[in-house]
């Protein structure tokens, strides 16, 4: 495997990362309305991502910043071509860590309902515009001859991309309902497990029909899929992870539940990667446009060094980030009022 090859699958692995993480928490506000009921069960809910959720973004940050270094033409053009809807998700991630920070300062009803809502919007607007992206990524992008992009922000709300946001607004929202049906307790636990019920359904419907469409719109995946015949392990791990959500569905069962929602992501993710490799970005002007991990990468002594660093800066946050989800592990009981 290249050089250019092993940092693919590196930011791949820390978006993977990032949306098995993060991913929960995003999933917990946008079901927060109307899983937690009472001012209690919303602060239960809130305590149950409150000593991790700011942690998991660091995942997002990781590998936006690794792009800069491994591929920097591809984060030029990505970053010109999905300005709005990135700047959309900065402001929606700010007003989520507003609304999460500042909820409880008042004992106001209506001054909680605002943040409340402030952070079922935040959520509900990344998870849906993160699935979008990608969609975007997938179908491919009018990328020139020069790697600028020449579309507009309205080109990026197709059909298509409209469907994987929902797939990945569903999906997160449902690994959230399970995350839920873990840390707590009582009502709320039993309202998590209702939703991730009926959520399994939605994404299950929505698995099926989005993998359907991008064998039909991507350009390169029936190829990818044909020469490179380990590419199947994904889909058949996305397959597990629903076939133990299926399974999990009942009382008892909330980590097999859990697990099976990471390993699906994990699964869809990962063969989305396999849809588009080498390319990072499709050009639907000409294939010859497009932006590979070769044509757009840094210098190998760059990729080398940029490779030592990072690992040294990953193993970090994994221990961080495998210390904390220890510490706070366990049940999260009406009455923790950390926020």
């Amino acid at each position: 495997m290249t050089l250019n090859a092993i940092w693919f699958w590196i930011l791949g692995g820390m978006l993977i990362a990032y949306s098995v993480l993060d991913g929960y928490d995003l999933g917990v506000g946008s079901i927060y309305l109307w899983v937690a009921k009472s001012d209690d069960e919303r602060r239960t809910a809130l305590n149950a991502i409150g000593p991790v959720w700011n942690g998991n973004e660091v995942w997002l940050l990781a590998a936006g910043g690794m792009l800069v270094v491994s591929f920097p033409k591809v984060y030029a053009s990505g970053f010109s071509g999905f300005y709005l809807a990135l700047m959309l998700v900065l402001w929606f991630l700010i007003l989520r860590g507003v609304s999460i920070e500042f909820r409880s300062k008042l004992e106001s009803p209506l001054w909680r309902s605002l943040f409340d809502a402030g952070f079922w919007l935040g959520s509900f607007a990344i998870a849906l515009l993160l699935g979008v992206a990608l969609g975007n990524v997938l179908r491919g992008l009018p990328v020139g001859a020069d790697g600028t992009f020449a579309g507009s922000f309205a080109f990026t709300l197709n059909p298509y991309a409209l469907l994987t946001g929902l797939l990945s607004l569903t999906t997160l929202a449902w690994h959230g309902a399970n995350y839920l049906r873990i840390k707590t307790e009582g009502p709320l636990q039993e309202r998590s497990r209702t939703w991730s019920a009926r959520l399994y359904f939605l994404v299950l419907t929505l698995a099926v029909l989005a993998t359907i469409i991008t064998f039909w719109v991507s350009p390169t995946v029936a190829a990818n899929y044909h020469r490179y015949p380990v590419a199947w392990a994904f889909p058949l791990l996305a397959l597990l992870g629903l076939s133990w959500g299926f399974r999990s569905r009942q009382a008892g069962r909330e980590r097999w539940a859990f697990r099976g929602s990471i390993v699906t992501i994990a699964g869809l993710l990962g063969a989305a990667a396999m849809t588009v490799y080498p390319n990072l970005l499709y050009s639907t002007v000409s294939p010859g446009y497009s932006l590979t991990i070769y044509n757009a990468a840094s210098s190998q002594h760059a990729l080398r060094a940029a490779l030592l660093a990072n690992v040294v800066g990953m193993i970090g946050v994994i221990l961080y980030t495998s210390y904390v989800h220890r510490t706070f592990s366990g049940k999260v009981h009406i009455g923790d009022h950390g926020y």
